[in-house]
């Protein structure tokens, strides 16, 4: 059902989005091999996107601890915009842009067209062997997410 929130050890839908250098990355690339983060968010610049990826950054070891797991932003701007993003903060990760809505949807992080027109602000993890293993929406798009949250997320 699109954007219905998923629910843990559901299959996660696969993707298939270009990134912020327009290099096509896909969730069946990362199975069996790592577990993926994925961090969806309302759009680039806004102050409170832009504070949580500054947050997040400095503190990347938090959340991967080892070579096994990937984290991913995920939000309806553009790779241009994504691109200009991570280099002017510094992210450490890359940032995918799904311009049609259609992974927001699949993943029940689409805030919808009114008045918003942008991805809610959310964490899933997905697991080595696709399924969710954790899931969170936020309660609203001002809500912040914290770097000790997604750390416990990502290591559960």
């Amino acid at each position: 059902m699109e954007n219905a929130p998923l629910k843990v050890g559901q299959a996660a839908p696969d993707f298939e989005l270009m990134n912020q250098d327009k290099n096509k990355v896909k969730l069946s690339d990362f199975l069996g091999k790592k577990k993926v983060v994925l961090l969806f968010y309302p759009m680039d610049f806004s102050p409170i996107c832009t504070q949580e990826h500054c947050a997040f950054g400095p503190q990347m070891s938090k959340i991967v601890k080892d070579d096994q797991t990937v984290v991913l932003g995920v939000s309806c701007d553009s790779p241009f915009s994504h691109e200009a993003f991570k280099k002017q903060y510094h992210i450490p990760y890359d940032l995918l842009a799904d311009p049609t809505r259609k992974m927001a949807k699949a993943y029940g992080m689409w805030a919808g067209q009114e008045p918003y027109n942008c991805t809610k602000r959310g964490t899933v993890v997905v697991a080595k062997d696709g399924k969710i293993a954790y899931y969170k929406e936020q309660p609203s798009l001002k809500d912040a997410r914290s770097v000790e949250d997604v750390a416990k997320a990502a290591s559960a």
